[in-house]
């Protein structure tokens, strides 16, 4: 009889490390690195064409915390990602849209490379040192660096970033270096730069600035760099004392300087490189001045005899040129709206003319043929293409290239051998009496300048063949990311929708509010916000309200505002309605109309509005998509500032610039508080979270 084979026996102590070792190789890695940042991370990657050169980086999953999956430029404390330094390593693409979720990295540097679209709205929100030199990056300063209240370095310098600084630097009181140069930044100095109270160094070196400098007298500069823009004015005393001031290439003021200012050794010295000597700076400014003592002569001459001539029932507006063009007015509340931004906004025939005695035959027919020969020679700073340029460019428009049709003519995609693909929107033939009535749209849209508005970067006028060439946005419409996306699109985050939210706010209050006169948009709605790589919204259709004499038809159901049950219905507030019911797309994911839905639940507004301001209603209305990861206060907040954009009576509507200031205050009130509760775990929910 065999004997049977008694198991080995192993002293306790053994015993406990082969169970140990045994359930270690059962039991599944445990990953390192918080989830969020392993998204945000994810993203970046393939954001940015998925890079050879960043060794150990993923689309998806890996651990970056973990010394044993070492992603490169990153460096982590515990399970947090708290540096990324990937300068100069020749990146390409974008930034990616969930950087926000970066919310323990105090330095990001992706200076020296190639990385280009709109700066990222969202950014690691508590940065400490940001670092964007040397891209390609376009668009503005985003205003979320507003709320970084711990930032200390931003260097934006020599990308292509453009347009007025808003006043958005007033809690940054630790910023100690700005570097904003090789841009094309214009316009003045925002007020809130006297808020930065421990600046050490500005350069603003190669950009389009003018006005004075005043705001910047009170500073504890000590490297000012000013060179090569249109500042005016004069230095004042204080700054004269910077260890290194550079201000060559402006238009300061000579003279006696006003009182509390007097002229830096700077002026025709040395430190600035601005050369030559006080006595050829007094020459040529007298010349000036005698110059533009004539031409103010001629201009009010000129002003004078026009009040006397024009005709009660013609507009003008004045271009750049100082040319005048003649303009139908749309109408709001009674006030003729010329499309006219304020940035031109200072010339007089600017204005509606008030009526005046009508002017002889022939003096009408010399001006209709003076304003006719302008008009045609004007220069635009805009592509001229031909109609078989765009013809070939898009298939001969065919249906596979149709990116949306409207009421006045289809968009398609235009794709080039060398890369470039272009949005064109073509009109129906019939719906201009010839170029030159076509001319004055485009010349109108062409002044449209917002980095949230669509930016027109071409046309073709052809007889028969009218079309505006846009930007192409990758990401398409807001409507087809929210209602048409299949199972593979990733759904939008609480964070990218608040920011699709204040950005087009943005967009509405500048045509709002920062155009003179005002201009109405009338077709505002979910297919009408397009977004590019970064989920960055961009408001389309701008400057086009002549032709939606009918919104019913041209917004379509569940979008017309109450007030609009005949054409002249529609106002200024109109648009804010509009907008309200795209935010509540946004809020709850839902078509503005659904037919599919039981009768009560079909019109979005009518079966939301009643339970925006019930917390436990609201919480069943958002969006299954978000997963219910949002702040429900935020979530709270948000849905009272839309409620007051869809009430029924015009009159009790908020301005777009009360939207825009409610929902950043949102904004600043939820950064305020996280920063006040300390840095918690990122997985941590809390009612007072960042939006």
């Amino acid at each position: 009889m065999a004997r049977r084979r008694r198991p080995l026996a192993l002293p306790p102590p053994q015993q406990l490390v082969w169970l140990a070792v045994l359930f270690s190789a059962a039991a599944p890695a445990v990953a390192k690195t918080d989830k969020s940042d392993v998204a945000a991370l994810n993203v970046m990657f393939d954001s940015m064409n998925k890079p050879s050169q960043l060794s150990g980086w993923k689309s998806s999953g890996g651990d970056p915390c973990d010394d044993d999956d070492e992603w490169k430029g990153i460096e982590c404390s515990g399970s947090s990602v708290t540096e990324i330094n990937l300068s100069g390593l020749g990146l390409s693409g974008s930034l990616g849209y969930q950087l926000s979720g970066l919310k323990s990295v105090t330095k990001f540097d992706v200076s020296n490379n190639n990385l280009n679209v709109d700066l990222p709205y969202q950014l690691p929100p508590n940065v400490v040192q940001l670092n964007l030199y040397g891209n390609s990056f376009t668009g503005g300063v985003p205003y979320s660096i507003s709320q970084m209240g711990d930032l200390e370095t931003l260097n934006v310098g020599k990308n292509h970033l453009s347009g007025q600084l808003t006043d958005m630097f007033s809690q940054l009181s630790k910023l100690s270096t700005l570097d904003l140069s090789f841009n094309r930044f214009s316009g003045s100095l925002p007020q809130s730069f006297q808020h930065l109270k421990d600046l050490k160094t500005l350069n603003l070196e190669s950009n389009q600035f003018s006005g004075h400098i005043d705001v910047l007298a009170k500073l504890p500069l000590e490297d000012l760099n000013l060179q090569n823009n249109k500042f005016t004015g004069w230095i004042p005393s204080k700054l004269k004392d910077t260890s290194n001031l550079q201000i060559g290439g402006n238009q300061w003021s000579s003279g006696s300087a006003p009182p509390g200012m007097e002229k830096g050794s700077a002026l025709g010295g040395s430190s600035g490189g601005g050369g030559g000597t006080g006595g050829g700076i007094n020459g040529i400014v007298i010349g000036a001045i005698v110059i533009a003592v004539l031409l103010a002569a001629l201009i009010l001459l000129s002003v004078l005899k026009r009040n006397h001539t024009s005709s009660a029932s013609s507009h003008y507006i004045m271009d750049e040129s100082g040319h005048n063009r003649s303009f139908t007015p749309l109408v709001d509340d009674g006030k003729a709206i010329n499309m006219k931004p304020l940035e031109h906004s200072s010339s007089i025939s600017s204005r509606t003319p008030s009526a005046m005695p009508s002017k002889s035959i022939s003096d009408n027919e010399f001006e209709n043929k003076l304003n006719y020969s302008r008009r045609t020679t004007d220069p635009i700073n805009l592509v001229t293409y031909s109609s078989s340029d765009l013809q070939a460019a898009t298939g001969s428009f065919h249906s596979s290239r149709l990116l949306g049709q409207g009421t006045i003519g289809g968009v398609y995609k235009a794709k080039y051998a060398d890369g470039r693909v272009l949005a064109v929107k073509k009109f129906d033939p019939l719906s201009f009496s010839g170029s030159s009535d076509f001319m004055d749209l485009v010349n109108s849209i062409s002044k449209l300048r917002h980095p949230k508005i669509s930016e027109l970067v071409g046309y073709c006028s052809e007889p028969g063949h009218y079309m505006l060439v846009y930007d192409y946005n990758m990401n398409g419409s807001l409507y087809d990311f929210l209602h048409l996306s299949d199972d593979y699109s990733k759904p939008l985050t609480w964070d990218t929708r608040v920011r699709i939210a204040v950005g087009t706010a943005c967009a509405l209050e500048y045509l709002h509010d920062m155009c003179s006169p005002p201009m109405i948009h009338k077709n505002i709605k979910a297919s009408n916000v397009l977004l590019d790589a970064d989920l960055n919204p961009h408001l389309t259709d701008c400057g086009l309200a002549c032709f939606y004499e009918d919104t019913s038809e041209s917004l379509g159901p569940g979008y017309d505002p109450p007030e609009c049950t005949r054409s002249s219905g529609y106002v200024m507030k109109s648009d804010v309605y509009c907008f309200g019911v795209v935010m509540l797309q946004l809020l709850t994911g839902r078509k503005p109309y659904d037919s599919s839905k039981p009768r009560a639940e079909q019109s979005l507004v009518k079966f939301v509005t009643p339970q925006l301001h019930d917390i436990n209603a609201l919480e069943a209305l958002a969006d299954p998509a978000l997963r219910g990861l949002y702040p429900p206060k935020a979530l709270s907040r948000f849905a009272g500032v839309l409620a007051r954009c869809v009430q029924s009576d015009p009159e009790f509507r908020p301005s777009m610039s009360e939207v825009v200031q409610s929902l950043l205050q949102c904004v600043q009130r939820t950064t305020s508080n996280r920063r006040l509760g300390g840095h918690r775990s990122v997985s941590q929910r809390s009612d007072d979270s960042d939006w």
